[in-house]
């Protein structure tokens, strides 16, 4: 039986200085979420437990979003749902690495678990030397994550009326987004995905209530499920 090659303490500092740099992405969209919390109607209090508790990131700019523009409740809430099925998907790929984990480790974190934190993360248990401790990586990155987040929604909320319209920090949100996904397409499907996503989210920015989010997330998945069934069936011909 070999001996394990990282510590717990190892693990976890080595998810915080891999996270730490993505923050710069983050903390801008932190600060958006804050100043549109209030915009939106919501109290100081409801936008920082919305931080605190939902931690969705792009879903939490929806539901805000959304809410402001006086949606009915069903399209926020399915709105805010299909958003956040990427949890689901993130969960998929993480759980082979973490199955083995007693339940009171995987509820938190599966908490911790949003973009940023699994984009660092699946790397490292992929690429990584295996550890019985890697999940000290996740925990590293996912809290350094929300720490930040906490700040920086706390940060727009109460500075968020002195920031000026010229530091543009609405467009970190789609670079944040670009810079985790570029990466991660390395197949045909990935590509056909993004693409087919990207088309009809430009495409539906007419349509009421921001329900293009539902039809690009939809048509994403449909089309990178039929491009990868395609290459499957052509494999094995």
């Amino acid at each position: 039986m070999t001996e394990p090659t990282t510590s717990r303490s190892q693990e976890f500092w080595a998810g915080i200085r891999a996270e730490l740099p993505l923050q710069l992405g983050v903390a801008p969209f932190g600060l958006v979420f804050g100043v549109l919390g209030i915009a939106s109607g919501l109290s100081a209090w409801q936008t920082i437990l919305m931080s605190s508790i939902l931690f969705g990131g792009a879903s939490q700019v929806v539901f805000v979003q959304l809410w402001g523009s006086g949606a009915p409740l069903p399209v926020v809430g399915a709105s805010v749902s299909v958003i956040n099925l990427r949890h689901v998907l993130y969960s998929a790929s993480i759980a082979p690495y973490l199955r083995s984990l007693p339940f009171r480790w995987r509820v938190p974190l599966a908490y911790l678990l949003t973009d940023e934190a699994y984009a660092v993360t699946i790397d490292r248990l992929r690429n990584g030397v295996e550890s019985p401790f890697q999940h000290y990586h996740l925990l590293g990155t996912g809290m350094t994550l929300w720490v930040c987040w906490q700040i920086t929604t706390v940060t727009g909320v109460v500075f968020g009326a002195t920031i000026p319209d010229s530091w543009s920090l609405g467009f970190a949100i789609p670079l944040t987004f670009i810079a985790l996904v570029a990466p991660a397409i390395r197949r045909r499907a990935d590509l056909a995905a993004c693409l087919t996503s990207g088309v009809l989210a430009i495409a539906g920015q007419p349509l009421p209530w921001k329900s293009w989010i539902i039809l690009a997330g939809i048509g994403g998945i449909l089309a990178g499920w039929l491009v990868h069934l395609h290459d499957r069936r052509r494999a094995a011909s």
